[in-house]
């Protein structure tokens, strides 16, 4: 069984909640529906699952009156041996999106506080199905990715004492010993291979088999082809798929900014813009924005109409680009821009995974860009991701224009700090 950070969230949400039902969002197949189930059966005496996904006719339940009391008999009604224990009950609304009134009546449910309530789905349904009324004061949202770096090194067998041991390094700002360094290098090509969606990361813990996991990750993408199809609407099934398949080539130009004219010869904002937004409400991906300056507050720079998109998991990124592409990353004989592309998108997916939120910086002379940029005590921090070592121009001419307190520049070697520039091997993102 995979541990899950997020399980300590529900954890917490149950002790510290006050009339308020939680929304788990979060891309299909990332391990919703498993963590949950598992937290109902673990911390109360009922729970009670209703999937509108699959059983179709669970909508039922919440037409005519939303009343709280009037949803608990009718599921008495559709569901066997269901069980209502005050304040002990755990009441699972997967699939939401597929029941907009079920939505709506999070609101009565959160306001009756008999019962606790966690509904989960996928952003995509959530956003694009007609609700009457957003629950707004009586739900808490939290977003769920697959396995992050940690979260694999858990399931590969490593303790909390082991890791702990490496962020003593990252604290002290020391070298690490090289068979560590390589240990741990090894680890990360494997995560940029396996990814941490739930399925890969079972079959690549059951079976040692990168083949294996490449068929999982295809089939993962097949069931996003299968969204696509079953909730976009017709004119705009083939462009969403066009823009997803794009990824891949947007991250192997010298610069990574996303381009229409990529996805398509007549690609243009007005054409495609919608279905980005699609694929972000579907979690399938992430936007990273550009800033005119590099100063607090970065929202206050952002230029929407330059900005970068990474795939949400990186094991589905790189399967994008082929089963031999994935053999180079594990072997470290990938060269090209290609691998610098996977990098930033390895770097971006960790960061986000960790809470941060991310711009970067194009300056208009295209002279200098530093892949990623976050706030901290109202401070500007530049990122620079390098797939290996080598000289950092803009990271040094950031730090003399800009006066940040610090810097990081990641790459395949070891610890290393000058002045405000702290070097830090490319595993040591989980510590940042």
């Amino acid at each position: 069984m995979l541990k899950r950070k997020i399980y300590n969230t529900l954890l917490e949400w149950k002790n510290t909640k006050s009339r308020e039902c939680l929304l788990v969002k979060g891309a299909r197949q990332v391990g919703k529906t498993f963590i949950i189930e598992q937290f109902g059966r673990d911390n109360y005496e009922s729970y009670i699952y209703l999937n509108f996904y699959k059983n179709p006719e669970y909508k039922e339940i919440f037409e005519g009156s939303l009343d709280a009391v009037e949803i608990y008999k009718k599921i008495s009604l559709y569901l066997n041996d269901v069980h209502f224990s005050e304040n002990n009950t755990l009441i699972f609304l997967d699939e939401i999106q597929d029941c907009p009134n079920a939505r709506t009546a999070l609101k009565f449910l959160a306001i009756d506080d008999r019962y606790d309530v966690i509904a989960s789905g996928s952003l995509l349904g959530i956003h694009y199905r007609e609700i009457a009324s957003i629950p707004v004061g009586y739900e808490k949202t939290v977003e769920m990715y697959s396995l992050d770096f940690e979260e694999f090194l858990w399931a590969a067998g490593k303790s909390d004492q082991a890791i702990a041991a490496l962020k003593e390094y990252f604290d002290k700002k020391e070298k690490v010993g090289s068979g560590i360094h390589e240990q741990f290098m090894h680890l990360l090509r494997e995560y940029l291979v396996v990814g941490g969606m739930p399925e890969a990361v079972n079959s690549f813990l059951r079976t040692n088999n990168y083949q294996e996991v490449f068929s999982v990750q295809k089939k993962i993408l097949d069931s996003y082809k299968d969204d696509i199809q079953h909730y976009a609407s017709s004119h705009e099934r083939q462009k969403i798929s066009d823009c997803y398949n794009s990824i891949p080539r947007q991250l192997a130009k010298e610069y990574t900014k996303f381009q229409y004219k990529t996805v398509s010869k007549e690609g243009s904002a007005r054409r495609y813009e919608n279905c980005l937004n699609w694929l972000v409400d579907a979690g399938m991906i992430k936007v990273c924005v550009n800033v005119s300056t590099p100063m607090f507050p970065l929202v206050a720079y952002e230029k929407p109409e330059q900005f970068k998109v990474y795939v949400t998991d990186i094991g589905l990124l790189t399967s994008l680009y082929g089963y031999e592409t994935q053999t180079a990353l594990l072997k470290d004989t990938l060269v090209g821009p290609a691998k610098g592309g996977i990098y930033e998108n390895l770097v971006f997916d960790m960061l986000i995974k960790r809470g941060f939120s991310l711009n970067y910086y194009k300056n208009d002379s295209n002279t200098q860009e530093i892949e990623f940029l976050y706030q901290t005590d109202g401070k500007v921090i530049p990122i620079e991701v390098k797939s290996k070592n080598g000289a950092t121009l803009s990271l040094n001419n950031f730090i003399k224009n800009y006066a940040p307190p610090f810097a990081y520049k990641l790459i395949s070697g070891n610890v290393g700090i000058s002045d405000t520039k702290v070097t830090l091997p490319l595993y040591m993102t989980m510590f940042i």
